[in-house]
This record gives structure tokens, sequence and C-alpha cells, in this order.
């Protein structure tokens, strides 16, 4: 059985545990979760997306607890806090670490997560086991040209870009860069390695895309390369700027539903439940 804190996130064809939630006027998230049969084994699953949804996922924990639960297992597909997995400048928190202390204090059976950010997140997560995005970039690849080169956005990225390419039998792999000052976050010195893409559809491939802005300079260099269509492939789409910008150098855009349902003429969402 699952109990689905998001009722528009229902990844898995399991029996569905009814519950209702609510906020109260204080800011706390509260829970009632029906009674059931099979208390077996449970999955929870949620698409964390600010403190106020972890609060609602650790109440449900302990409400499953206290209703005598013998396994609880959780899906949740975006990790919170997994892009900031190591301290850049003093001041900073290591946020990652804490989300990963309170998830590590609930005591689950398992914890799955979707196509980590680094290797830090399964690293500090107890019983955690990783999906990587192979199945995802499957289907992204059923939707673009057969002769695309494969581009990895900057160094961080490569190592994922080199095993997935290996996966999944690519052989033209393009590895680029940015630099990121890492005081005020800003951009610059986007570079593509090669003089004359030939015209050729270039597919990026990332694991976040938030406000879109590394996806949005490297697009302008490979343009200036001459490149051919470019497709933008991103297992958690956050799109905090939205899509204008992106549509503009992206013929289209490919991401899950880990963070949030996406309809956009712009972008084509791959549902999780099809890939797991």
């Amino acid at each position: 059985m699952v109990l689905n804190l998001d009722s528009q996130f229902k990844p898995f064809g399991k029996k569905e545990i009814s519950f209702e939630s609510f906020v109260f006027n204080g800011g706390e998230p509260h829970i009632r979760i029906e009674e059931f049969d099979n208390k077996n084994s449970i999955y929870v699953t949620h698409r964390i997306n600010s403190f106020n949804d972890l609060g609602l996922f650790c109440i449900a924990i302990d409400a499953l607890r206290r209703m005598n639960v013998e396994k609880i297992h959780a899906f949740i597909p975006y990790f919170p806090g997994a892009r900031q997995d190591r301290v850049m400048v003093m001041g900073e928190s290591l946020t990652v670490k804490v989300y990963t202390k309170i998830i590590n204090g609930l005591e689950l059976d398992s914890v799955t997560i979707f196509d980590p950010h680094s290797d830090v997140t399964p690293a500090l997560l107890n019983n955690s086991i990783s999906i990587q995005n192979t199945q995802f970039i499957e289907k992204v690849l059923a939707n673009i040209p057969k002769d695309f080169i494969l581009i990895s956005p900057d160094a961080g990225a490569s190592k994922k870009i080199y095993k997935l390419a290996s996966q999944l039998g690519i052989s033209a792999v393009l590895e680029c860069g940015k630099k990121r000052d890492v005081k005020t976050g800003s951009l610059s010195g986007f570079s593509v390695p090669v003089d004359d893409l030939k015209n050729k559809p270039c597919l990026i491939v990332d694991d976040i895309c938030d406000g879109g802005g590394t996806f949005l300079g490297l697009g302008d260099e490979l343009k200036k390369k001459n490149s051919g269509d470019l497709f933008l492939a991103v297992s958690h789409g956050i799109f905090s700027k939205g899509f204008e910008e992106l549509a503009k150098i992206f013929k289209k855009t490919f991401t899950t539903d880990s963070i949030k349902t996406i309809k956009h003429k712009s972008v084509i969402q791959t549902q999780l439940n099809q890939i797991l």
C-alpha cells in the first residue's frame, strides 16, 4: 500500500491509503490517516519543495508508526538541499546534511531518490536507493533526431554524462564549460571546445534546471558554433523563471514530474510512474 502525500503525484500502482491534512493557523501541518488493514509494509511518497512539505512528511511517518506499521519505505524523487552538497564560502550551510539528518532520524527501511545531484546525498542518507536517469533519457531519445551530439554542460556533470553515454551506447559526447562566481552565483565564460558543430542537433542533459541560466548561456554558445536544433533534458524541472526564454533557444525541453506537474507547449514531461 502507498500513502501519496501529494495528490498530484502517484508514482506507484499500489492501493492508496486515505488521509486528510491541513495547516493550522500557526503554520503547523497536521495529518489524520484513515485506518487500513495491511500494515506490513507501506510506501510514502512526496515531492518535498519546502520545509512545510518536509514537516508533513515527518508527521505522516510518525502517524504511521503510531498505527503500528511494521516497515516504512519512502520515495522522495527530488531530494531537498541536494545542490548544497559542499560549503563554497564561510557562512553557508551544508544544507543537504541538514535534510539527511532529519530523514535519517525517522529510521525508514529505505529511501528511494531519483537522479541525485551528486554522490554526496546517497552517502549521507541511510538505506538509500538511487534511480538513475537512464530510462528517462531513453524516452527523450525517441523524440529527437538520431544523429545528435550529447552535451555535458560543465565539468561537474561530465562524470554522470559519460556513464550515461556508456549505458546507452552513445559515442558523440561534447564536454562544455562555464565559470561561476561562488560569492554571487553569476555565470560567465561559457565554452564549447569545437569550432564547427556542422548543424548537428545537440542534446544537453543535466539533473536540475532552476532559472535556466546555465542552459541559456550554453545554448547561445552552441548556436555560435553552428549547432542544429537544441534540446534540453533535465530530471528535475524547477523552471523558476518560466519557459519563454528557454523556448527561444531549445526546440523542446524534456523533464519529469519529480518536482511538479507541468503543462507547456515547449515541454515534454515524463511521469515517473512510466519509468519506475
